[in-house]
């Protein structure tokens, strides 16, 4: 029992000693790696979809930069940034789901769809262009305007997680 003490003890010191020595560590709860980055720009998100909801380029973009702030330390700038994001919102529809033995729709889909362009000027490796995109169901006898603030939230911070993780969460 005491070689295994003995053992556990050495490990534990080779450890810290191997952590110490290689200068500063840090931790942060999100994974985030945003390399030698300081600063960050998110550009206004416009609305291209087909359906526009009044509050949704606004709240995306308002979403992002919260997201940044929350979990970065980068600071956000209007101009001449380390990394920005920029794009536009391309979709948002509504499609009937599920359909019940009488015809009727059990559940609706709404699903927001969003370009997103995030440049990284110290590491262009890590800039990317691509489309997000999420949905929340909700009961097909409900109308859309009882429930759409609370999916439209639901669905910009499953999407703020996506844009967040490709740019600065390497797995």
């Amino acid at each position: 029992m005491k070689k295994v003490n003995s053992y556990s003890a050495i490990l534990a010191i080779v450890a810290i000693v191997a952590v110490a020595s290689c200068g500063r560590v840090t931790f942060n709860m999100s994974g985030a790696n945003v390399g030698n980055a300081q600063t960050c720009q998110v550009n206004f998100f416009e609305n291209r979809a087909d359906i526009v909801n009044p509050r949704l380029s606004a709240d995306i973009t308002d979403a992002l930069k919260d997201k940044v702030q929350s979990s970065t330390r980068l600071r956000i700038v209007n101009s001449d940034a380390d990394v920005t994001f920029e794009g536009e919102i391309t979709g948002y529809t509504v499609q009937s789901g599920q359909v019940r033995a009488d015809g009727m729709a059990a559940r609706d889909r709404l699903t927001i769809t969003v370009r997103v362009r995030f440049n990284n000027e110290l590491d262009p490796d890590m800039s990317y262009e691509r489309s997000f995109s999420r949905f929340q169901e909700f009961s097909g006898g409900t109308s859309l305007s009882s429930v759409e603030a609370e999916l439209v939230e639901d669905i910009i911070k499953e999407l703020m997680e996506d844009i967040f993780n490709e740019a600065f969460v390497s797995w």
